[in-house]
């Protein structure tokens, strides 16, 4: 993806977002550290000694928000406020119609100002370029927010693992959500 998606005004300024490359990785992964949490993570918090990109997880598969720096007056580097990771599934062809969303992060100070839904939707448009018709992702049951976020996106509850994870001695359901691109 080459094109640079405005994603309207946040906190002032006025939000893009862009296609990752490779020099985001220290800026994602400080970003993934200061965000993390059981509220949408399964996994143990990251490695903040561990490269954000690797053979696994490569900048072709993320776009990232950015807001202008705090001076207008004084140009600064752009600050990133958020990414969202869309890649295949799986690598079997006949499911290569399907994009899956394996991160969507989003910063605190500016939660609730219509990042992540920017990045959702520029996320569908992405996929939708790629050639996919059908757009999935997984939420932690508990997860009320982001929840709510997806069914306003478009995105259905399309089957629950219960009890799917055990985190932090409270078992977690495993929400499995899709909407069509088309």
């Amino acid at each position: 993806m080459t094109d640079v998606h405005g994603g309207g005004a946040v906190g002032g300024g006025e939000l893009r977002i862009r296609p990752a490359m490779a020099a985001d990785g220290d800026l994602l992964r400080e970003l993934d550290t200061r965000t993390w949490s059981h509220l949408h993570a399964v996994t143990a918090p990251p490695d903040t000694g561990a490269p954000f990109f690797d053979e696994r997880h490569n900048p072709d598969d993320y776009l990232v928000a950015e807001l202008p720096g705090a001076n207008p007056a004084a140009p600064a580097p752009a600050r990133v406020v958020g990414y969202i990771c869309v890649v295949p599934p799986t690598s079997l062809a006949v499911n290569g119609h399907v994009r899956q969303i394996q991160g969507l992060v989003v910063a605190p100070e500016v939660r609730g100002a219509g990042v992540a839904r920017a990045l959702l939707r520029a996320g569908a448009e992405h996929a939708r370029a790629a050639g996919a018709r059908r757009l999935t992702l997984r939420v932690l049951g508990h997860n009320a927010p982001a929840r709510r976020l997806y069914e306003s996106e478009g995105f259905a509850v399309e089957g629950v693992l219960p009890e799917e994870f055990l985190l932090d001695g409270t078992y977690a359901d495993d929400v499995l959500m899709g909407r069509t691109l088309l």
